[in-house]
């Protein structure tokens, strides 16, 4: 199994710099970041961008996996993203995944005044990103119109440093974004029930996480794609707490998502307040026992 960890984009550059560092140093195979505008309990205090603090993060590494967790069409343009994606790609000589999902109502949606959409609305618009970010990055030229956008006489060149093009990671629950991931995804990422944030015992959400995982196997043999070709990425610390709240916990969390088929684990470097307050001794002793990285 893969590790990872989110780190929120609330510090300083001269703060984040060192614990993206660091993150790298005792080992983590990836390290994401938020894509919001504005975030949900964060209104009231600094955030910044998801794409300047990923050019910077990739300029203080040399090998970790980089990432969104996830981006959104509620304030990115495909062909706009796109161009994004390619130079971070560049600049973080291919190491760069793109997280994505369909984005749920809230401060991203609204701070730009359009209209709230509803779940299937937003499932339309989501396929509709997801492939045209696949066409810009895959074939570099573009000249399409539909309901959702408009991309005209698009020509990208150079594109990224992965080919055909940077992996995706589509955060999915439902069948259309199961389809989409088996079409186009690298990782699929879940963290369990859809906008559940009860932090419950892993134990209580595995039967959902077991049906999600039929699902997605199912989406693939129909997509024609072998099941096994797409990483499952858990993500820890909303619908499942207390993974990180004792080394003990984290590696046995580990245990169980191996064991259900899970690829990847990723968790958030603890914080002194909430969310995702805990003690980072964890993550580092974690990190020393289990991922053989300067401690």
């Amino acid at each position: 199994m893969k590790h990872g960890i989110v780190l929120l984009p609330e510090h300083e550059w001269k703060v984040a710099a060192e614990r993206w560092r660091a993150a790298e140093e005792i080992g983590y195979h990836h390290a994401w970041t938020y894509d919001h505008l504005m975030w949900r309990w964060f209104a009231d205090r600094p955030w910044y961008g998801s794409v300047p603090t990923l050019a910077a993060a990739a300029t203080v590494t040399g090998t970790i996996g980089l990432g969104t967790l996830v981006a959104t069409p509620n304030f990115r343009h495909p062909a706009v993203f796109a161009k994004d994606l390619a130079t971070l790609d560049d600049i973080a000589g291919g190491r760069l995944v793109c997280g994505l999902g369909s984005g749920a109502p809230g401060f991203d949606a609204a701070l730009l005044g359009r209209p709230e959409l509803s779940p299937r609305e937003r499932a339309e618009r989501f396929e509709e990103f997801v492939g045209l970010l696949d066409a810009l990055l895959t074939g570099g030229d573009l000249d399409r119109t539909s309901h959702w956008y408009t991309v005209s006489g698009a020509t990208f060149h150079p594109r990224a440093g992965q080919r055909p093009r940077l992996p995706f990671a589509i955060a999915a629950a439902g069948p259309r974004g199961m389809a989409l991931t088996a079409r186009f995804g690298r990782y699929w990422v879940t963290s369990g029930p859809p906008n559940d944030f009860h932090s419950r015992p892993l134990r209580e959400i595995v039967p959902v996480l077991r049906k999600q995982m039929s699902r997605l196997d199912s989406a693939c043999e129909r997509e024609g794609r072998d099941p096994a070709d797409v990483r499952r990425l858990f993500v820890a610390d909303a619908s499942a707490g207390g993974v990180t709240a004792s080394l003990t916990a984290y590696e046995d969390a580990t245990s169980a998502l191996e064991a259900l088929g899970f690829t990847d684990l990723v968790v958030h470097w603890p914080r002194p307040d909430h969310p995702y307050q805990g003690d980072e001794r964890v993550v580092l002793d974690f990190a020393r026992n289990n991922l053989g990285g300067r401690p």
